[in-house]
This record gives C-alpha cells, sequence and structure tokens, in this order.
C-alpha cells in the first residue's frame, strides 16, 4: 500500500511539474495590429517572433515542445509569406501534431486599414504600385486560408492600442482562457441617419420608443443625463424592452463563447443616435456587467 501511495504521488509531482506549452501563431490585415498585439504577448512572457517564414514553423513547434526555458510563444505570419501560404492549412495540421496551437486573424474595415495606413504614413506591403484600398482588397484574398482555419477572429476596428493589449491579456493571461465569461462585449450607440456601425454583430433598433428630442429642454442633453434617462425610462416598452433583450443576450452569449467568438458588438440605434439609443446602451452595459461580462461603451454619434 505505501508503495502504491508513493507512486501516485511521484506521478503528481511529476504531472504538476510538465509545464503546459502553447504556440499562438497571430495573422492578419496589415494595420490591423499585428506588431501592438505581439507585443502584448511578449510582455505576457510569450517568446515572440515576428514573420518567421512557414517552412520553419514545424522545426520552430518542436523547438518550444522540448526546449527547458521556453513554454508559451508566439509568431507572426502574414501577406509577406506571399502565394505560399496556400500551405498554411496543412502547416497547422503538421505543428498541432507536435502541441497545442492557436491561429488569432486580427482584421479591421477598409476604412480603418487605410486611416492608419495614412496616420503613419507608411507604405501597404504589398507595394506602391496600387492604391492602399486597392492592396487591401488583394490582401484579403491571399489571407483567405489563413482566415478559414483561425480559431480566435478579432475585429480590431473599434481599437485602440490599449483595447488591444488589455483583450490579449484577457484571453491569454495564465488561467484568463479558462473562464466562462472570457468575452469582450462592445455596445454602441448610434443614429440610423448616419447609417448601421459595419462591425456590428448584433443591431436593436430602439426607435419605438418615445423620443426625448421633441421635448425642448431635454433637444441639447443626451441620454447620459439623469433627466433624459429618467424621461426613457418613465415608458413601460423600456422596461420591457431592457429585460427581453437582457434575456436574449445572456442566453446567446454562452454559446458564441462556447464556439470561440472573443469579441462581439452590439449595436443600439435611435433616429439621431443622442438619446434613446444612448441611454439603452448604458443601461445594458450595467445589466450585462452585473451578470459577469466584460463590457465597454460607446457612442458614435453623440454629440461630445
Amino acid at each position: 500500500m505505501a508503495t502504491k501511495l508513493a507512486a501516485k504521488s511521484s506521478k503528481a509531482i511529476a504531472d504538476r511539474e510538465i509545464p503546459t506549452r502553447e504556440l499562438v501563431i497571430l495573422t492578419g490585415m496589415s494595420g490591423s495590429g499585428k506588431a501592438s498585439a505581439l507585443k502584448a504577448f511578449e510582455d505576457l512572457g510569450y517568446y515572440s517572433v515576428d514573420n518567421l517564414p512557414l517552412e520553419l514553423i514545424p522545426r520552430f513547434a518542436d523547438l518550444v515542445l522540448k526546449s527547458a526555458e521556453i513554454t508559451r510563444a508566439a509568431l507572426v505570419v502574414d501577406v509577406r509569406e506571399g502565394i505560399r501560404l496556400d500551405r498554411f492549412p496543412a502547416i497547422l495540421k503538421q505543428v498541432r501534431k507536435v502541441l497545442p496551437a492557436r491561429v488569432v486573424f486580427l482584421e479591421a474595415s477598409d476604412e480603418a486599414i487605410v486611416r492608419r495606413f495614412s496616420e503613419t504614413r507608411r507604405p501597404h506591403p504589398l507595394g506602391r504600385g496600387e492604391t492602399v484600398l486597392r492592396s487591401i482588397q488583394a490582401e484579403r484574398k491571399r489571407l483567405d486560408p489563413v482566415r478559414n482555419v483561425a480559431d480566435i477572429l478579432l475585429d480590431t476596428t473599434r481599437f485602440n492600442v490599449h483595447d488591444l493589449r488589455a483583450h490579449i491579456n484577457s484571453q491569454f493571461e495564465r488561467g484568463g482562457g479558462k473562464s466562462d465569461r472570457n468575452l469582450t462585449i462592445s455596445v454602441t450607440s448610434f443614429g440610423f441617419k448616419n447609417g448601421v456601425p459595419t462591425d456590428a454583430d448584433l443591431v436593436f433598433d430602439v426607435r419605438f420608443l418615445p423620443n426625448p428630442h421633441f421635448v425642448p429642454e431635454f433637444r441639447k442633453l443626451t441620454g447620459k443625463h439623469p433627466k433624459v434617462a429618467k424621461y426613457i425610462r418613465q415608458f413601460p416598452q423600456t422596461k420591457e424592452f431592457l429585460d427581453k433583450a437582457t434575456d436574449m443576450l445572456t442566453f446567446l452569449l454562452p454559446h458564441y463563447i462556447k464556439e470561440g467568438k472573443s469579441y462581439l458588438t452590439v449595436g443600439i440605434g435611435c433616429t439621431g443616435g443622442q438619446h434613446r439609443s444612448v441611454m439603452i446602451t448604458e443601461e445594458l452595459k450595467k445589466r450585462l456587467g452585473a451578470a459577469g461580462y466584460r463590457v465597454k461603451t460607446s457612442h458614435r454619434d453623440m454629440p461630445r
């Protein structure tokens, strides 16, 4: 009996001493934030490599598996690989025979990427012969084989550097990836007169609620003002909508998480994006936050 107990104890100690190993392959559109994301991984303790040739990835995975010092690594694969990207799915399958690997694909809207290239004044990696927009469209086609096998699709259109870092930290910090609340929710108010946000996953139309715009004292205020919020909240359909929307979201969110979704954008629209949508957005943040989810808000068309 003592021998068996000693054997079990030795096995338990050995199991605890075996480090968890992981490879993250970071990829996606130029201008989507890959450099900032790689830096975030490096700060989390990942051994980080930028632009490793595809042919070397299996050898690198084998190195991570056998290394006494490297247990977690992150590397960037992007359009600089050219036509060889077609081979990525086969190489990924080969790598996963060696150790666990996750593919994180960063993307953003065309408008956001064009703006970022304009701000940095850097040429697109596909060359100077075309406009940035044409290069973006060509890049999307080249990256299709990679995007199709991604485990996590992360839209950084509305992210700044700090948002991206916080999201990477929440997803990949030790122990952070095991939470059933591991999803960032962005609730955005907007005005339909200016169009629906292109990055919205779900859209709710709250134009059925009475409009504070037609109350003279509220016209220049926003849905964040206590008087406006109280006015909107007094109608029974407001509470009913909030209850039903909260029920729907809390039903959907665990299923999104199960399918690997890490970021969800919910659009709340009214006519001008100043009163009703703003108030509802702030209220949904409170309710989803109370349910244990990580929520941030933005107000696209609210006067600043």
